[in-house]
């Protein structure tokens, strides 16, 4: 092994670093200088799903384990949940510095894909422009500023993964060994499994690379003894996440991600949800030029008034007119209802192109098949004969949704074979051979760039449903678009210009080596820096001090009322969890919720709320026609931030039925969840549970005494052997029941509610949520997590004690 030569070899490393560091905190500086926060709405409204958990641990010390404000309540694993994987965050603050979050994960990502291209044995120097594509690719400034930290902290240390199993595969086990199994877990650790799904496409697409190889060579051995490595590497790393994976896997057969138990055979998301949002077929080129199909959904033309839209508006002389056009004056013309460009780097994309003729066969043979399938991935919906295919047969991809994440392998990609295949380049003989086969890439990629500048592109510039719009308003956005184009592919093309001239001069040897690594990087930053701050402003971030989320008139009057309730946000349900922050709301914002409350409010509450609205109009409520919303105890609807509307008669906490209904299936049961009275009967499904046999006392009662997010405690007062129905969320993974301390049977009862056989007499009721995916896995996770950092620190210690 070569021995280190300190500082020499270590200089590089800590020039990196540096960079990585001052650019982090330049970009955004409005959070390093300015103490300002970034407005994420994602984050905004974590903060209200996740707000009685953070608090009930603050108070207590303990993990509510169920998050009680949204839908009515849901387990806590995908909102806020807190494991003991100490050591994992502990080696993730080292690696970050610990700068601020969520900014930490761009510069993990610097880091990470410089270790990785250091794995290829890419020059540090080259490599450190490498990581700031990567890192500073609009795909990830993009996450940031959409608050998806858990996606770009999952990106971030992917590299890392990919980095320790060619250090394996390349004789430097023990080095790869240590790298794997942190990379895994500081992967796992952000959670975010699709990103996980597309790590696994291109480590498996590399393993059959190195496999084929390998048999080739004949060293088939040396094959099994890396592998035979990485395995224990992973499980390592894995473990490290052992408990949230039990419970995501164990949570995910309930949830919107598992069977349905309504459409026999049905399991996973459905195509129209899961491919909602899907590229066109010639979007991803927005990886070369951002503006391709206009730029960001978010970004509307009549803000310009020097647009041909806005001129074209104030023309038309209709302000009524001109006030309805103005929200089809979006730059962004494709087919998606939100979207903004993946824009990986007019430089990255030429040295991609490059990579692909001068890079090792292997690489390419690794890459170029993933990036395309990466770019086909994408497409979704758009190239359905495919994406179909594997929806339905690709175990695990029909969890998924967002299809457009996909390009992230296409981004991981780029530099890697860009820089390996540049770095080849740099080491040729400039003569005749060599111009003619560089010249290829370079016409390509910069003569369609030239293309798209002179013409301004050949597309529609129209999106669906657009063209039934006036022709004189369509004329200006078709003009606007193109020229946004137009722009785009200039300036595209003159980086690539500035670029080729500076790698012409180097193999002319007219610039020595430093300076092209200077001008490379430069350019980089230049270019990627001035896309990115079109889609993250400064604008967009707020006073540190400030609330991000401050009570309305609305919130103001309910929380007067201090007894146990919900609230439902009839205006917009799904698409917000604000409502959570202040109250228990059976709405909220998540992308894997229950599936049975989903089914629930596509049915009973639905046509509910339907009526509901025509009763607000007329100004008189009428709750007995809403059997469902009674039964989640809901006690006021919100409209906006100001009206508020009281349900004179919700069903309560719990409430003893007249009657228990049979049903004979899930569908039966939901059927007739939406018919009956809620308040005097409950339906059970015989298909599960045996129907009790139960009488009823009118003057029976049960009050709530005791509410935490896994304990809730009942008194109950009857005459008579009752069934008792009780508003919370039947889960049936890690809830228990007990009447005076002996365990009960926990009865699903209205599709999603929880019911219990109660004896005559007074009785106190318990249910208390201890998944043992949390009680088990929580101490699996911590013992994994202290055996990696061992692990770690012993096998990078014994190989800087050996290199010296």
């Amino acid at each position: 092994m070569k021995k280190l030569d300190f500082p020499g070899d270590v200089l590089p490393h800590i020039v990196a670093v540096a960079v990585f560091l001052v650019v982090t905190v330049v970009f955004f500086r409005p959070a390093f200088f300015e103490n300002r926060v970034l407005s994420q709405y994602d984050i905004e409204q974590w903060e209200g799903s996740s707000k009685a958990l953070r608090d009930f641990r603050d108070r207590t010390g303990e993990e509510g384990l169920w998050a009680p404000s949204m839908f009515s309540g849901m387990p806590a694993y995908l909102v806020n949940l807190e494991w003991s994987n100490q050591p994992v965050i502990i080696m993730k603050r080292i690696l970050t510095l610990g700068l601020k979050h969520p900014f930490a994960n761009i510069f993990a990502a610097f880091v990470s894909y410089y270790i990785m291209l250091l794995a290829f044995r890419i020059k540090p120097y080259m490599a450190i422009a490498g990581a700031l594509a990567f890192g500073l690719s609009s795909y990830m400034i993009i996450g940031i500023a959409a608050g998806h930290n858990a996606r770009i902290g999952s990106i971030a240390f992917a590299p890392l993964v990919m980095a320790g199993i060619h250090l394996a595969f390349t004789n430097r086990r023990l080095t790869g060994l240590a790298v794997t199994a942190l990379g895994m877990a500081l992967h796992l650790r952000e959670n975010h499994l699709q990103i996980t799904y597309y790590l696994m496409i291109i480590v498996a697409a590399y393993g059959i690379v190195m496999l084929v190889y390998h048999v080739r060579e004949k060293t088939v051995i040396e094959f099994a003894k890396s592998v035979g490595l990485l395995v224990p590497a992973v499980l390592i790393g894995a473990a490290t996440f052992f408990g949230p994976f039990w419970a995501i896997t164990e949570y995910s057969k309930y949830s919107m991600r598992g069977p349905s138990e309504l459409k026999a055979g049905t399991s996973g998301l459905s195509k129209t949800y899961a491919f909602e949002f899907s590229n066109a077929i010639t979007e991803p080129m927005t990886l070369l030029v951002p503006n391709y199909y206009g730029g960001s959904s978010s970004n509307f033309l009549v803000q310009d008034q020097n647009s041909n839209v806005y001129r074209a508006l104030v023309e038309s002389g209709n302000q009524q007119t001109a006030n309805q056009l103005a929200s089809y004056t979006s730059a962004y013309w494709g087919p998606q209802r939100l979207s903004a460009p993946s824009y990986a780097g007019a430089i990255v994309c030429f040295l991609f192109v490059v990579g692909i003729v001068f890079a090792p066969r292997r690489l390419a043979w690794w890459l170029v098949p993933v990036s395309i399938l990466s770019v086909v991935l994408s497409w979704g919906d758009n190239f359905a004969v495919f994406n179909y295919f594997l929806f339905d047969y690709l175990p695990g991809y029909n969890k998924f949704r967002s299809v457009t994440f996909a390009l992230i392998i296409i981004i991981f990609c780029m530099p890697l074979l860009g820089l390996a295949g540049l770095q080849n380049l740099l080491t040729q003989h400039a003569g005749p051979a060599l111009w003619k086969r560089l010249a290829w890439p370079a016409g390509i990629v910069a003569g369609f760039c030239l293309i798209l500048a002179v013409t301004g592109g050949f597309g529609s510039f129209l999106g669906p449903g657009e063209e039934e719009l006036p022709a004189w308003f369509t004329s200006a956005l078709r003009a606007d678009r193109s020229d946004l184009l137009q722009s785009d592919a200039w300036r595209s093309f003159w980086f690539i210009t500035l670029f080729a001239a500076a790698l012409y001069a180097r193999l002319r040897s007219w610039i020595g080596e430093w300076v092209f690594y200077l001008v490379m990087t430069t350019l980089m930053i230049f270019d990627l820096f001035g896309v990115d701050r079109r889609l993250l402003t400064n604008d967009q971030y707020g006073r540190a001090r400030q609330a991000r989320i401050t009570a309305t008139p609305a919130d103001q009057q309910i929380l007067q009322d201090d007894s146990y309730f919900r609230v439902y946000n009839i205006q917009s349900p799904f698409t917000e969890a604000r409502t959570s922050y202040f109250h228990h709301s059976i709405g909220g914002y998540h992308g894997a919720k229950l599936r049975r409350y989903q089914d629930l409010f596509d049915s009973c509450v639905y046509r509910e709320t339907q009526r509901l609205y025509e009763h607000l109009q007329e100004g008189r409520l009428q709750p007995d026609q809403y059997g469902a919303i009674n039964m989640l105890n809901v006690k006021y609807f919100t409209y906006g931030p100001e009206q508020v509307f009281r349900n004179p008669a919700p069903n309560g906490p719990a409430w003893f039925v007249r009657e228990v209904v049979r049903a004979e299936s899930p569908t039966d049961e939901l059927n007739q969840t939406c018919r009956i009275n809620t308040k005097e009967q409950a339906v059970v499904d015989a298909s599960r549970f045996d129907i009790p046999n139960v009488s009823y006392d009118s003057a029976a009662s049960v009050t709530l005494a005791e509410f935490k997010p896994n304990l809730i405690r009942y008194e109950t007062q009857s005459n008579a052997a009752g069934f008792v129905v009780f508003s919370e969320i039947y889960y049936p993974e890690g809830w228990s029941a007990t009447i005076d301390g002996t365990e009960a049977l926990i009865y699903r009862a209205n599709y999603v509610l929880r019911g219990l056989v109660v004896p005559a007499g007074n009785h106190t009721i318990e249910f208390r949520f201890q998944p043992k995916a949390y009680t088990v896995g929580n101490k699996v996770t911590m013992a994994s997590s202290w055996l990696l950092l061992v692990l770690v620190v012993g096998c990078l210690g014994w190989s800087i004690k050996t290199s010296r």
